[in-house]
């Protein structure tokens, strides 16, 4: 990954290819840290103070140091990189806090066009995580490398009882009729970002939204389907397991959401 900027706890602004991280910090010892990835548009962080009370219930969960500089490294690290599209992340290890600025990840609307296609896996479900954003992502990159050797594009996660839960790093949406579906955040479901400001977003534009506990089958009726995170932001799902969503295109609500949420 290429980075723009990097601002350091105690240091400001320094040299985005110098270490930040010791090697006996809990992050790289056991991935012990939180984080927050926030999507740059016209140069200005999206929703910064809704990821930033995040990262301060993440690292209270994780009993990390406080996050209150965040705010201003964020800040520095996006006026050092420039940038009018990009991705904040902001990290809180046991010993730093760290703003790092890097560009979108290519062809996102080349894959927004297109609609992602997704493989399930089914796993277990610890309550020990519950709403927290940590680095700790080796078992979902594993999944996503799985999915993508089966010529898909993300993994989505089942719970008991083939219950629906998350992608790999995003929530998952569906619609029947002007009812839009989502999981309930809880063990293993994040709560989103922005998940929590399409709900608004979406009963504006005239959707009921349900939020709950829901089964494999009852996403495989859905007239279309998408998900949600900071920097893809919406992004439609066309087929689950090789079964196809919306007759195998991106649905109405996806893009109207999508572009509601752009002209925030």
């Amino acid at each position: 990954m290429t980075l723009l900027a990097v601002a350091v706890e105690g240091r400001g602004l320094v040299d985005p290819d110098a270490p930040v991280f010791g090697a006996g910090d809990e992050a790289v010892l056991r991935g012990s840290a939180a984080f927050e990835t926030i999507r740059l548009r016209r140069g200005r962080p999206v929703f910064l103070d809704l990821h930033l009370a995040r990262l301060r219930d993440s690292a209270l969960a994780l009993r990390l140091p406080a996050t209150e500089g965040a705010a201003e490294l964020a800040v520095q690290a996006v006026e050092a990189a420039g940038a009018d599209e990009g991705t904040l992340r902001v990290f809180r290890t046991s010993e730093t806090l760290v703003a790092s600025v890097a560009p979108l990840p290519a062809g996102l609307e080349a894959l927004r066009a297109r609609g992602l296609l997704l493989v399930t896996f089914e796993v277990g479900v610890s309550p020990f995580l519950a709403g927290v954003k940590a680095t700790s992502y080796a078992f979902s990159m594993a999944a996503l490398a799985e999915a993508e050797r089966q010529g898909a594009d993300d993994a989505l996660f089942l719970g008991p009882g083939r219950a629906v839960l998350d992608a790999t790093t995003s929530n998952l949406w569906w619609r029947e009729g002007d009812v839009l579906t989502t999981p309930a955040p809880g063990p293993a479901v994040l709560p989103g970002v922005t998940r929590r400001v399409l709900t608004g977003l979406a009963r504006e534009h005239g959707f009921r939204v349900r939020e709950g506990s829901f089964t494999l089958g009852q996403l495989l009726g859905a007239e279309e389907a998408f998900t949600s995170s900071a920097v893809r932001e919406v992004m439609p799902v066309v087929a689950v397991d090789g079964r196809e969503l919306g007759g195998g295109r991106p649905g109405d609500a996806a893009v109207r959401l999508q572009a509601a949420l752009e002209a925030l």
